[in-house]
């Protein structure tokens, strides 16, 4: 019952984000809307991390799977995607690798933050 009560807490969320998507004129994916709803809602302890984390993990688990009619979809268009291939794997390296250099020093920016957040209240201790 715990995962069912947890599945329909992150499919609500989700719901909202769809419902966000449909009426706002923004051009941001539903998935983005529900990613961030569900990060406020964790940020206000509306919704505590003991509420969706068995089943959150259970979804990473199986997130590879979901890979696979996108896999067989590029099969498929193989005669389509023959002609750019070139250009499409050197956008794809050049995105990536764009993606995890912004996501490195993002995370480093947040540490370094919390760092002198700890550090300032370490001083307020004294």
């Amino acid at each position: 019952m715990k995962y069912i009560y947890q599945f329909l807490i992150i499919l609500s969320v989700t719901f909202a984000g769809e419902i966000l998507h449909y009426f706002l004129p923004i051009p941001v994916p539903a998935s983005i809307y529900g990613l961030l709803i569900m990060l406020l809602l964790l940020s206000a302890h509306v919704v505590k991390l003991c509420h969706i984390e068995k089943t959150s993990d259970f979804l990473i688990e199986i997130m590879p799977l979901m890979f696979i009619p996108g896999g067989v979809g590029l099969v498929t268009a193989w005669s389509d995607l023959k002609s750019i291939i070139l250009p499409v794997s050197v956008i794809t390296v050049l995105v990536t690798v764009i993606v995890m250099a912004v996501t490195g020093k993002t995370t480093e920016l947040i540490m370094w933050f919390d760092k002198r957040k700890g550090k300032v209240h370490e001083r307020d201790n004294d």
